[in-house]
């Protein structure tokens, strides 16, 4: 499975994320707008191994896989002491797609998961051993895990539970370890503080509108984070590792046991969380991917607890006979969409495909270099991030890639080549209808309709692109923050610095 996703990785084009987070691999700042910097570091240092290649940019994502799948086997066997129940939490991922196959594109999540589990395995050690200092490590690994994604906020409650419901908590309380691990998490995560202070707190506020946006009530988006656990946790195995996680639950409340308190808490509240939020908004594909590994190993280790608490072996028997089935059919399941991608010549979801939908940008690449020699354009400007990232990726330093508005998306970037760009034609490359973006009305740029070029995958045209040339103007790499060329769009509307960073 390891070896199919290293193919995957190969093989398949960069989606449009993936290219913009290789972007920030090669820039010097302590942290950027959208995320905390971890991914860009995960591409740093596959692309140092591998270059500047599709596997460079996916590798850590590999690693991650592996890593994951080691820190959930020890805490299975360091909770349970059953071989079988450590198997199932190694196959449990490989059976879910977005593990078996999709974390081998790289994305925060990616880096996020394994962190994660870190910090629970670093618990978990705690309740084995009693030792405070593992309080310590779980401050790294928080940190750690905060520096990859900020969702990781949503563990606080089962690390929360796990220190105040077993009877533990009076010496826990009054330890100076707990506090030390609060500690040590703030300075691990002290570049993303650095970084906002220094930039008017933009990363915060900007995901603070993403989470706080309201919309009206909507059965179409919670069908579609429902739809979208069943695809990437499996359509069996995702009933499976639930009903384990509500009955960790159970048993460990009741008990007062941590690791069930903790183990389950770690995946029922964000799960109810994104649920709630899905009723208004739509959940992100890869938001709640970095609590699935966590009810996996919950799940293992309910197996294993069935016959030392007696359950009638009617119930045992169904809860393996589950289980081997949703590992046989999810890995299944993986293989076949493996082999759909890499292999087979169709298109068998038109332009709603997930990877189809942001391959063939090397076509338009390949025109906008036609058009580069033509016009004698030494620079190329985008209006959207994903074309930007997209350009830079092909052109790789070539050629000096601009997106002319949302530069607050930029702070701190080096300068991509102004030698090339002052004074000089430059070509805009963006998709149709949204080259008639409005903000060039805010320019002085001349701009002449060159041509179009689809991009296509497998036969079916998935975008059409604009290329044009522009003269007469310069872009403004650092406009003044309240200008509308330095605001960026997020999920909810459009924010913008009220106090602009000194």
């Amino acid at each position: 499975m390891t070896a199919m996703r290293i193919v995957f990785a190969s093989l398949l084009d960069l989606r449009t994320d993936e290219a913009y987070y290789w972007t920030w691999s090669k820039e010097h700042v302590l942290s950027f707008l959208d995320h905390p910097p971890m991914i860009a570091w995960f591409i740093r240092f596959g692309t140092a191994i591998f270059g500047d290649t599709n596997l460079g940019v996916r590798f850590a994502g590999i690693v991650a896989m592996a890593a994951t799948q080691m820190l959930l086997a020890d805490i299975v066997r360091r909770t349970t002491h059953d071989v079988r129940a450590v198997v199932v939490a190694i196959l449990m991922p490989e059976a879910a797609l977005y593990y078996g196959l999709l974390m081998a594109k790289v994305a925060p999540d990616v880096a996020l998961i394994p962190f994660a589990v870190a910090m629970v395995w670093a618990l978990v050690r705690l309740a084995e051993s009693g030792d405070g200092r593992w309080w310590i490590a779980t401050g790294v690994f928080a940190g750690l895990a905060l520096l990859a994604k900020l969702t990781a906020i949503m563990l606080l409650p089962a690390v929360a539970a796990f220190l105040l419901v077993p009877d533990w908590r009076a010496r826990w309380l009054v330890s100076p370890h707990p506090y030390l691990a609060v500690l040590v998490a703030a300075l691990v995560f002290a570049p993303v503080l650095i970084w906002n202070a220094q930039h008017d707190w933009a990363s915060f506020r900007f995901q603070f509108v993403r989470a706080s946006a309201t919309r009206e009530l909507s059965l179409r988006t919670v069908g579609d984070y429902v739809g979208l656990q069943f695809g990437q946790v499996g359509f069996v195995l995702l009933p499976v590792v639930l009903a384990g996680l509500v009955l960790t639950a159970w048993r460990g409340y009741r008990n007062r046991d941590p690791v069930g308190i903790l183990l389950s808490t770690a995946v029922l509240v964000p799960f109810l969380y994104f649920f709630w939020r899905s009723l208004s908004l739509r959940v992100g594909d890869t938001w709640p991917m970095f609590m699935w590994p966590i009810g996996f190993a919950a799940a293992a280790i309910h197996l294993a607890m069935l016959r030392r608490e007696g359950a009638p072996e009617r119930r045992i028997r169904s809860a393996h006979q589950w289980t081997v089935i949703a590992i046989a059919s999810g890995m299944g399941f993986v293989v076949l969409v493996f082999f759909y991608y890499v292999a087979a010549p169709w298109n068998l979801l038109g332009r709603t495909d997930p990877i189809g939908a942001e391959a063939g940008f090397a076509a338009v690449a390949a025109r906008a270099a036609e058009q580069l020699e033509k016009t004698g354009a030494s620079w190329i400007a985008t209006t959207d991030y994903r074309t930007y990232a997209e350009m830079r990726w092909s052109f790789n330093g070539r050629v000096p890639v601009v997106q002319i508005n949302e530069r607050g998306r930029f702070m701190g970037f080096a300068d991509p080549g102004s030698e090339k760009i002052t004074g000089h034609t430059g070509l805009y490359v963006a998709r149709v209808p949204d080259n008639a973006n409005p903000v060039w009305a805010e320019t002085g740029a001349v701009r002449q309709p060159l041509e179009r070029v689809d991009r296509v995958w497998r036969g079916v045209v998935m975008d059409t692109y604009s290329l044009e040339k522009i003269t007469g103007w310069t872009p403004e790499l650092s406009p003044a923050p309240d200008s509308p060329l330095f605001r960026w769009r997020v999920l909810a509307g459009r924010l913008h610095f009220t106090n602009p960073p000194a």
